[in-house]
């Protein structure tokens, strides 16, 4: 009877093990989205106030900047004069971040200020 109830006991210890297991590779199978933005700024303080405005929505989405300007080093072709680089945690993100009101409300300003071409990428998992 003892070896019946050990059994049982380490058949469902490994069921549970095994679905935690499954849930945690799921989460991780999602690979994350780059939002990438190529900036030519024709009105420096106007940009910067769009520029600014950006940092608490994309946080709310958990984006975050991991290039913003910085020196650019051209490989083939002509390089844009500026390059930001976001990570989101999936591109469903990206995509809620650049959809969200908060973040329209900054465009017109973005536009009045620079020549702006951006893309969203879904990276390597």
């Amino acid at each position: 009877m003892k070896a019946i109830h050990n059994a049982l006991l380490a058949g469902i210890t490994g069921a549970i093990a095994g679905g935690l297991a499954v849930q945690i590779l799921h989460a991780q199978a999602k690979p994350p989205a780059y939002l990438i933005a190529e900036v030519e700024v024709t009105d420096p303080p106007t940009y910067k106030t769009y520029a600014d405005g950006t940092n608490p929505i994309m946080a709310a989405f958990g984006g975050k900047f991991i290039v913003r300007g910085g020196r650019t080093i051209s490989l083939a072709g002509q390089p844009p004069t500026r390059v930001a680089i976001s990570i989101f945690e999936s591109i469903e993100k990206a995509e809620a971040f650049q959809n969200s009101d908060a973040y329209k409300a900054l465009v017109p300003i973005r536009d009045k200020s620079s020549k702006y071409r951006a893309y969203i990428v879904e990276g390597a998992n």
